[in-house]
């Protein structure tokens, strides 16, 4: 078989560039330069995967021996793309547009949150049997399962994250695995000021190494764009609120009975009284306030197609845990494309404007706006 035309991604007969040009004809995103640099990257990527096959599991095993050491490479190593930039710049939606398009079988595109989530239940239950290396039958299930990995929204904040990111990428790695990921900071900014960062600081080199870094540059916030349904953000706080989220619940459970929706993570119970017609209205401090995480939100997200969240207050600086809980929420929901409905004190933007978690906040804001929009869920 000839190769691919590398030098030359608009020679390409299919893949995520013609796929981009056709939502452009369609009218349903608009020209982009940024994003059409960055499609050109994925075409390659696309091209070069055409009949990719890994390495066989054998040779990959020997690649786990602990990070920091040499890891066996893939007889045809393609490490993959790291595409990075501020929030609503479309990353997500070029990921999108790459994983419909590739070739490549068995392929997976998660968000982030959740496949760390996986990784560790899949380490807790490796302990339980005795495994002297629980991370090990982790990266093995998790390769034989992908050889193409696209991850939504890295980002790192977790200590528990960045002490295995290292061993379970390079073990991903050795087995050929190819991995794509989106994330709103370029890869030296990962984990920036985290406890015992200099330990992380190989994984960031390891990213540098095999990955193609893109910065997806570009002026415009495309999740700004659109009209607004003035039901799916009530703002200030007060009773007049209180009342316009009455009726909209109302309007959303169409007389069927109230019951408790009770939910199961981790060893966690978690109970949300108020549940009908497959929607969920609670309150911030119902979800935020408590000690939830990412797998109570996954929970919640996979069994409601509506949240009706209200009385989000405005949160500062200390209150930076609350803000990281109504991120990962936010994020499940997205994912999870469910309908959101919120009662806040302020405008997403001005929510949680300063304090430790501000930076990633910014993209939480960029998505609350979206998801206001009349056209979420996308179709």
């Amino acid at each position: 078989m000839t190769p691919p035309d590398e030098t030359s991604p608009d020679s390409a007969p299919d893949g995520p560039m013609r796929r981009y040009r056709a939502l452009i004809a369609e009218g349903r995103i608009v020209p982009d330069e940024g994003q059409r640099a960055a499609v050109g990257k994925l075409q390659l990527l696309h091209q070069r995967l055409v009949g990719y096959e890994p390495r066989s599991p054998r040779k990959a095993a020997r690649g786990l021996l602990g990070f920091g050491r040499k890891a066996a490479k893939p007889d045809a190593p393609v490490g993959g793309l790291y595409l990075f930039g501020e929030v609503g710049r479309g990353k997500s939606m070029l990921m999108d547009v790459f994983f419909e398009t590739a070739t490549v079988s068995p392929r997976r595109r998660v968000h982030f949150h959740a496949f760390m989530q996986e990784v560790h239940a899949g380490m807790r239950d490796a302990r339980s049997r005795g495994e002297s290396d629980p991370l090990a039958p982790v990266v093995a299930r998790i390769a034989e399962a992908a050889t193409l990995l696209c991850f939504d929204e890295v980002t790192v904040t977790d200590i528990t994250d960045a002490m295995i990111l290292g061993r379970l990428f390079e073990g991903l790695f050795a087995r050929g695995v190819v991995v794509v990921a989106t994330s709103n900071r370029p890869p030296d900014d990962l984990y920036k000021d985290g406890l015992n960062r200099g330990l992380f600081l190989p994984f960031i080199a390891m990213l540098k190494d095999r990955l193609d870094l893109c910065a997806l540059q570009g002026p415009t916030d495309h999740r700004q764009r659109g009209p607004r349904d003035s039901r799916r953000w009530l703002s200030p706080l007060g009773p007049r609120t209180d009342a316009a989220m009455d009726e909209i619940w109302r309007d959303i459970k169409d007389g069927a009975p109230e019951t408790p929706l009770v939910l199961h993570a981790h060893g966690r119970t978690l109970r949300l009284p108020r549940h009908a017609a497959g929607a969920v209205r609670a309150s911030f401090d119902d979800l935020c306030a408590r000690a939830l995480g990412p797998a109570d939100f996954l929970a919640l997200a996979g069994a409601a197609r509506l949240l009706a969240l209200e009385r989000v207050p405005k949160l500062g600086p200390g209150r930076a845990n609350e803000a990281k809980r109504l991120a990962t929420l936010v994020d499940a929901l997205y994912e999870a494309r469910a309908t959101l409905i919120v009662s806040a004190e302020a405008e997403p933007g001005t929510l949680y404007a300063e304090g430790a978690q501000a930076f990633e906040f910014a993209r939480t804001a960029s998505r609350l706006t979206e998801m206001r929009s009349q056209a979420w869920p996308p179709g």
